[in-house]
């Protein structure tokens, strides 16, 4: 009786040891190290493409270009490289450019032009190669389950911890 108490103590340690908030530990949405400042509100923004988001997927791998909108409070995922435009912004003049930019590709403007202009992810602007996303690709985990969800010549909106992708699904 006393082990079986000790085995007990000894896993619920272990399981508040290893828990969401810890230091380095997973949280409850796949992300390691998440900010514990982030607010209910921060994952309910306007801009994003919530009713795209709450489909079930539609498929399996696509292939996907986006615009990287940043603003400042950001800059430490950033590691010393943020785009210059995103340290100069807040959130809510993040929210208003990508505002613009979805109202400018619902006027049918060029994506890669909108890309090539407005993006903060230098590499695959300066590139303009898509991306091939899978469920296991190594990419932000709200990128994959925006970009596997969007039916083909769709676009829309998610918030990562690098900012807000306006992502359009190419096939």
């Amino acid at each position: 009786m006393i082990r079986a108490a000790f085995v007990v103590a000894a896993l619920l340690g272990a399981l508040v040891a290893c828990g969401p908030g810890v230091k380095g530990g997973p949280t409850m949405s796949s992300k390691i190290n998440k900010p514990q400042t982030e607010t209910a509100e921060a994952a309910e923004s306007p801009v994003v493409s919530h009713a795209i988001l709450a489909r079930e997927p539609v498929a399996n791998q696509t292939t996907v270009k986006h615009i990287l909108v940043g603003w400042a409070d950001l800059a430490e995922a950033y590691q010393g490289h943020q785009d210059q435009r995103a340290a100069k912004r807040t959130k809510v003049e993040a929210e208003a450019a990508v505002k613009d930019i979805v109202t400018r590709l619902a006027a049918n403007e060029d994506f890669d032009a909108l890309m090539k202009e407005f993006s903060e992810d230098a590499g695959s602007t300066a590139s303009g190669k898509p991306f091939i996303v899978k469920p296991d690709a190594g990419l932000v985990i709200e990128f994959r389950q925006l970009s596997l969800r969007l039916n083909v010549g769709e676009y829309g909106v998610c918030q990562s911890d690098y900012g807000f992708h306006i992502i359009k699904r190419l096939e």
